[in-house]
């Protein structure tokens, strides 16, 4: 695979500089924002202008077809900045689940809007009981007259109050039952698009931090009604078409991650070239200082490319066994990668890395975020032991 030279990643590249060069000079506007938790409309209307919010969408239905790729390294090229769009990830992953596996009423009737950035989507997983075991959740779809009633609870959802739909997983058919009609326990999960603004839906906004410009809430549905097209993928089957918008999920976390290493490594090099605290000489001549920046250096080009391999598997179609290994990988590895980068850059700047105009420490929540969410390292190494290794089940 040679990446270098393939249009798509040139292109993206061109155009996020250019994203970045309308934001230059207002940095630290762009950054009181994001600490405010406040979304950003302008990045997501020049996001949707560039064409990366159709950047997996086909051609046939308003998209780019520039790919998972393009969208993964204009992701990273605007974290060089220290500009990030969670929606839009969470976005991306509502594309793959109805491009794979939605009907073509369903496509016709999202994909054209989404691509333009018209639609903006949150994802609707973990529950409070549940947690990270998706097949023990309770919020329950039940067909009635052509369409779902929808029952239940969802929490630590991204972006609630500023998304359009959520891309919404649930039960339809009780887990409890599964063992008594002798079905799997992947069996009976369905997803739906779900209208945020439809009758039965409440929030409550959690007093949360790590996600840029981002809220999280718990949101409550109380007989909440969903059209029957609005259904994606077949009823009870939806364990299959989850996984085609995770994979795009955990591919851009880590994407965004390496450009956010380079934000933070960038501005430590700066640093450690420009202060002197003894003599003349300055800090980054000192290899207690060098070292551990060299080896966020070489740690974040080995990232890079397993989260470039990964959105090219996933553009590739390759099977959904590799592809889940690819992603979680770079997912796994990124989030090491830009927890360290933070770490590093914070202990360069001493204590001026405790500055919040200097975001690293506004940054830390972020970074720390992403070894727990959207998956755990720990239930990566779970599942890569499991399903690659072929070990033993351990939870």
């Amino acid at each position: 695979m040679d990446f270098a030279f393939q249009p798509e990643i040139e292109m993206a590249k061109e155009t996020a500089e250019k994203i970045h060069k309308k934001f230059e000079g207002r940095r630290k506007e762009l950054f009181e924002k994001i600490r405010r938790n406040e979304f950003v409309q302008e990045i997501w209307d020049e996001l949707s202008k560039a064409g990366f919010l159709g950047s997996i969408v086909p051609q046939e239905y308003g998209g780019t077809g520039i790919g998972l790729l393009g969208s993964a390294v204009a992701m990273e090229e605007l974290a060089k900045y220290g500009i990030g769009n969670a929606l839009f990830v969470l976005t991306i992953c509502a594309e793959s689940c109805i491009i794979r596996n939605g009907s073509e009423q369903l496509k016709k009737k999202f994909l054209p809007a989404m691509a333009e950035g018209k639609i903006k989507c949150a994802l609707g997983v973990t529950e409070p009981e549940a947690g990270t075991n998706t097949f023990r959740i309770k919020t329950f779809a039940q067909k009635k007259n052509g369409r779902y009633i929808i029952n239940g609870e969802k929490t630590y959802i991204t972006g609630a109050d500023v998304a359009d739909y959520i891309l919404l997983i649930t039960r339809t058919i009780p887990y409890s039952e599964l063992s008594k009609k002798g079905l799997p326990k992947m069996y009976g999960l369905s997803l739906f698009m779900v209208d945020l603004k439809s009758k039965g839906i409440k929030m409550h906004k959690l007093n949360t931090r790590g996600i840029e410009g981002m809220n999280q809430f718990t949101i409550f549905f109380e007989d909440v009604e969903v059209p029957e097209e609005n259904l994606v993928g077949e009823e009870n089957q939806g364990v299959f078409v989850m996984f085609n918008g995770l994979n795009p999920e955990r591919i851009l976390a880590g994407a965004s991650a390496v450009g956010l290493s380079e934000f933070c490594l960038k501005r430590a090099v700066e640093y450690a070239n420009q202060r002197c605290v003894f003599g003349e000489r300055p800090i980054g001549s000192y290899q207690a200082i060098q070292h551990p920046l060299a080896d966020v250096k070489i740690r974040q080009e080995a990232v890079r490319l397993v989260v470039y391999k990964s959105a090219w598997a996933y553009d590739k179609n390759l099977p959904p066994q590799e592809v889940m290994f690819l992603a979680n990988s770079a997912k796994y590895l990124a989030a090491e990668l830009l927890l360290q980068a933070v770490d590093r850059a914070i202990q360069t700047y001493g204590g001026a890395g405790f500055v919040e105009d200097n975001f690293f420490i506004i940054l830390w929540d972020s970074a720390r975020l992403l070894k727990t969410a959207p998956v755990s390292n720990e239930m990566i190494l779970n599942l890569t032991a499991e399903h690659v290794l072929g070990l033993p089940r351990s939870y």
